[in-house]
């Protein structure tokens, strides 16, 4: 565990790097006593900071959701991170690429909220009734850590290696829908670099929903009503680079774009 001083210390590295697009070492390696719970709080604080610049609160996402990446991880639950309004794109508008250091993409079942859920009693019945639409998704993830070497408790102080998202257009109601049997495919420009299903995402993105109102609520947190929640990808994240163009097609939910510009 670390003191208040270290977890000062490695939030502002990791804010440095994410303006500077210069990369840190792994906090892991720079503190090695971190652990999960300090590093929540250096998401926390860092969080805090871009709250008080302006931004606010519109969702959360969730990560390591495939059994694959906890294996790989040693870990046998997921982490989350925040979604904040500075962080929303459109499909209209190209990403620059010269905000972020290295940044993938992942295609993900969006879910939005049309009441707020409930805490650590939260079922999968309760996220099916609060959820007013599910959409398709693009998320950017980036790391602040060099060249992606992260270890739990870095993604998780990364804010979960989240940077920006991207809604495809239709909101299709969840009881039009198999949540467990949504297709996914996507494509970097004219290649295609995924395919995959729902039920990649801990066999029903649903059940990471409910998980993800639990965790938070052990932080007095609660997801609420118009918030967008990013259960957890459906495919490998694919590296993004200027000039890419990334399309996704979730069959019932319909298609989503992200374009980047820029210099790498």
């Amino acid at each position: 565990m670390l003191t208040a001083a270290q977890r000062d210390a490695a939030a502002r590295a990791l804010r440095a790097a994410e303006r500077s697009r210069a990369g840190v070492e792994p906090l892991v390696q720079t503190w090695p006593g971190i652990d999960v719970a300090d590093a929540y709080r250096i998401q926390l604080t860092n969080i805090g900071l871009r709250l008080d610049a302006g931004a606010s609160v519109v969702g959360h996402k969730v990560g390591l959701s495939s059994k694959a990446m906890q294996q790989m991880m040693g870990v046998d639950e997921p982490d989350y991170g925040h979604l904040l309004s500075d962080m929303a794109l459109d499909e209209t508008t190209a990403a620059d690429t010269a905000r972020y250091l290295l940044p993938r993409v992942e295609p993900e079942v969006g879910f939005i909220l049309g009441a707020d859920l409930p805490g650590e009693d939260c079922t999968e019945d309760d996220v099916i009734g609060a959820t007013e639409a599910v959409t398709a998704a693009l998320e950017l993830i980036d790391s602040r850590i060099l060249e992606w070497r992260i270890g739990l408790a870095d993604t998780i102080a990364d804010n979960a290696s989240s940077a920006a998202f991207v809604l495809g257009a239709a909101r299709v109601k969840p009881a039009d829908v198999d949540l467990r049997d949504i297709p996914v495919t996507m494509w970097r420009n004219d290649e295609q670099v995924g395919v995959g299903r729902s039920d990649a995402v801990l066999g029903n993105p649903v059940t990471s929903v409910a998980w993800l109102a639990r965790k938070v609520a052990s932080f007095g947190v609660r997801l609420k009503a118009g918030h967008v929640i990013l259960p957890g990808s459906c495919t490998r994240a694919i590296d993004a680079r200027a000039g890419d163009v990334f399309r996704a097609d979730f069959g019932p939910l319909g298609p989503v774009r992200l374009q980047f510009q820029g210099s790498t």
